[in-house]
């Protein structure tokens, strides 16, 4: 979801000079019309997650929050041709978007779409390839889920492999400090959580709304 927390011209700035498709471009004008359009990554943070699957040599990848497919864009295209990007969602209408883009770009043979809930296809996945299989995760659903599937997909990653966690900031309302809504709570425990978190190095970036970036040890 992209909720930037620059000044309007600094997000334009940087949104121009990223990195994007033309097949990228057309998914993210299409998205824009609709009554949701505040759900999609921005071209930043979508080239941002392209080039950290690229820099570990991701094989596997697996994203909780599908969405119209931008971000499964930015990611199924930085793995290998036999490379394989696991999308979980559970809607068919914003999804049958994204199908459409994936296949424009040749990308939909190496995508997996589970229209299930989360937990169900991580376990599955789990059950079928078994722990330190993935290489990479992105985070970017529910937000009272996050702290399940962050233990989720820390069971699937390898050593060394990494997890992107989106929102994590959620427009500055983590650093409030009066209780807030179930989400923003949510969203305050696991930052702390992840901080102390010795099986893993983390770090909070000003990326959009704020993006975790988890490396399993």
């Amino acid at each position: 979801m992209s909720r930037s927390l620059l000044p309007e011209a600094v997000e334009k700035y940087v949104s121009f000079l990223a990195s994007e498709t033309d097949v990228q471009k057309r998914l993210r004008a299409e998205t824009a019309k609709l009554p949701m359009a505040g759900m999609q990554i921005g071209a930043d943070q979508g080239a941002f997650l392209s080039l950290l699957a690229r820099a570990i040599g991701a094989k596997r990848a697996v994203e909780i929050g599908t969405f119209t497919g931008y971000s499964a864009l930015a990611v199924a295209a930085a793995l290998p041709e036999d490379g394989r990007l696991v999308c979980c969602d559970i809607s068919e209408e914003w999804t049958a978007i994204a199908r459409r883009y994936w296949k424009e770009a040749g990308l939909e043979p190496r995508i997996e779409l589970r229209l299930a809930p989360a937990l169900d296809t991580l376990a599955d996945l789990l059950a079928r390839d078994g722990a330190g299989s993935f290489d990479f995760a992105f985070i970017d659903a529910d937000k009272t889920g996050y702290d399940a599937y962050y233990e989720a997909c820390l069971k699937l990653l390898r050593s060394g492999g990494l997890i992107a966690i989106d929102n994590v900031l959620w427009s500055g309302a983590v650093a409030e400090a009066k209780k807030g809504d179930a989400d923003t709570e949510a969203l305050k425990a696991l930052n702390l959580k992840i901080a102390g978190d010795a099986r893993v190095e983390a770090v909070l970036l000003t990326v959009g709304d704020g993006v975790t970036l988890v490396r399993k040890r």
